[in-house]
C-alpha cells in the first residue's frame, strides 16, 4: 500500500492565500538538474511568499504538484519530506507532458490559510 504524504481533507477557517505555480528557476537564472534540487528551490520560493504574508509552511492547506516524469516521484517525495511539517496539506499530483521551460521537472501551486487573522 502506498504511503500517504498528505491529508485527505482540511477545513479552512479564515481567508486564504493563493500562490501561483512556482517553478525551479533560481534567482540567478539557474535550474537544478535533479528533481530534489528543483523541488527545494520551488518550496523555498513558496516559503518566502508565505513569510511575506506572515505565514509558514504549517499554514499550507492545499498543494498541487506538476511533475513531467512520474518516475521522479520517489526523489520528489524525499525532497518534500525534508521540508513539509508533520501535519500535511491536502495535495494533488498531476503528471504533465511539459512545463513552460523544458528544463523544469516540477511546478507547485499552493493555497494557505490565515488562521485567526486577516491578511
Amino acid at each position: 500500500m502506498p504511503r500517504a504524504i498528505y491529508s485527505h481533507a482540511r477545513v479552512v477557517k479564515g481567508p486564504s492565500l493563493y500562490i501561483a505555480g512556482q517553478t525551479p528557476l533560481a534567482q540567478d537564472g539557474s535550474v537544478a538538474e535533479d528533481i530534489g534540487g528543483q523541488t527545494r528551490v520551488v518550496m523555498g520560493k513558496i516559503e518566502a511568499i508565505l513569510l511575506e504574508h506572515r505565514l509558514g509552511l504549517q499554514d499550507l492547506a492545499k498543494l498541487t504538484y506538476f511533475l513531467t516524469d512520474i518516475q521522479d516521484l520517489p526523489a520528489f517525495r524525499e525532497a518534500m519530506d525534508a521540508v513539509l511539517p508533520v501535519l500535511r496539506p491536502t495535495a494533488s499530483l498531476v503528471e504533465v507532458k511539459a512545463l513552460i521551460d523544458p528544463r523544469f521537472r516540477v511546478e507547485i501551486e499552493a493555497i494557505a490559510e490565515f488562521k485567526d487573522m486577516l491578511p
